[in-house]
């Protein structure tokens, strides 16, 4: 089995499909996968293969995600609008979590609070 995500104009996944082995060209697995999915689709070809394991493209895509043609890689939304995205394409909060207790990031004050039981 092979996964498929399915992007719109702007490369963001909007549904990822499961493309049976059967249907494929193992030795050239990827362009077997979209060639079968673009006639599947009625002719919609903006299809990147992702993998469910992370072998390929950092993580594997979910509705949402954006994928980065040129770092070829998938990213996932961003969690909060004053988180970056790092160097490995992670998002980053402004200040790192503590590593001790349970915490929880708001946004509202930017900072860490931490879980009550």
């Amino acid at each position: 089995m092979a996964h498929f995500a399915k992007l719109d104009e702007n490369n963001f996944v909007l549904e990822v499909n499961v493309v049976n082995n059967a249907a494929l060209d193992l030795e050239n697995e990827e362009a077997s996968g979209i060639t079968f999915l673009t006639e599947w689709s009625g002719g919609h070809s903006n299809w990147v293969q992702t993998s469910f394991n992370n072998r390929i493209r950092k993580q594997f895509a979910g509705i949402g995600y954006k994928y980065d043609a040129d770092a070829d890689v998938f990213i996932a939304p961003q969690p909060y609008p004053s988180w970056s995205l790092d160097d490995n394409y992670d998002w980053q909060p402004p200040t790192p979590m503590p590593t001790e207790g349970r915490w929880y990031w708001d946004e509202d004050s930017l900072s860490w609070l931490e879980q009550s039981l």
